[in-house]
């Protein structure tokens, strides 16, 4: 029995969700972003590199970015890519772009099941003696 759990807690992949976005609006995707059992992200300010010509173009009215790591569960990828691609649509100057890239490995099952937003899991491990 143990040994099924196990297996289920450290089943299913983690990605690296990379959301690029106006500073101003960073809090805004962090929380959305965090509605998917996101339970591990940050955020790095950096500037773009694009000519403000090029920024009218894309309809970018600003150089100043956020991006947004975060660690996200496969299965709820698509559903999260969909969501972010709806706001910014949707969302006055709330364009952006967003991405992800798979991890390989994570080291320690607590670590992993963390990652995972999948605490219920490893709790039913540790009470049957198995961590």
């Amino acid at each position: 029995m143990a040994e099924e759990n196990v297996n289920k807690l450290t089943s299913g992949r983690l990605e690296v969700l990379i959301t690029i976005v106006a500073r101003n609006k960073a809090d805004y995707y962090m929380d959305l972003i965090q509605s998917f059992g996101v339970n591990m992200q940050f955020t790095a300010f950096g500037r773009g590199t694009a000519s403000m010509e090029m920024l009218k173009i894309l309809g970018l009215a600003d150089s100043e970015k956020a991006v947004i790591f975060s660690l996200i569960r496969e299965d709820l990828v698509k559903e999260a890519l969909v969501t972010i691609e709806e706001k910014f649509r949707t969302i006055r100057n709330g364009n952006g772009i967003a991405f992800t890239v798979s991890l390989t490995s994570v080291i320690g099952a607590s670590v992993y099941s963390f990652l995972a937003d999948n605490r219920d899991s490893y709790k039913e491990v540790a009470v049957n003696g198995r961590k």
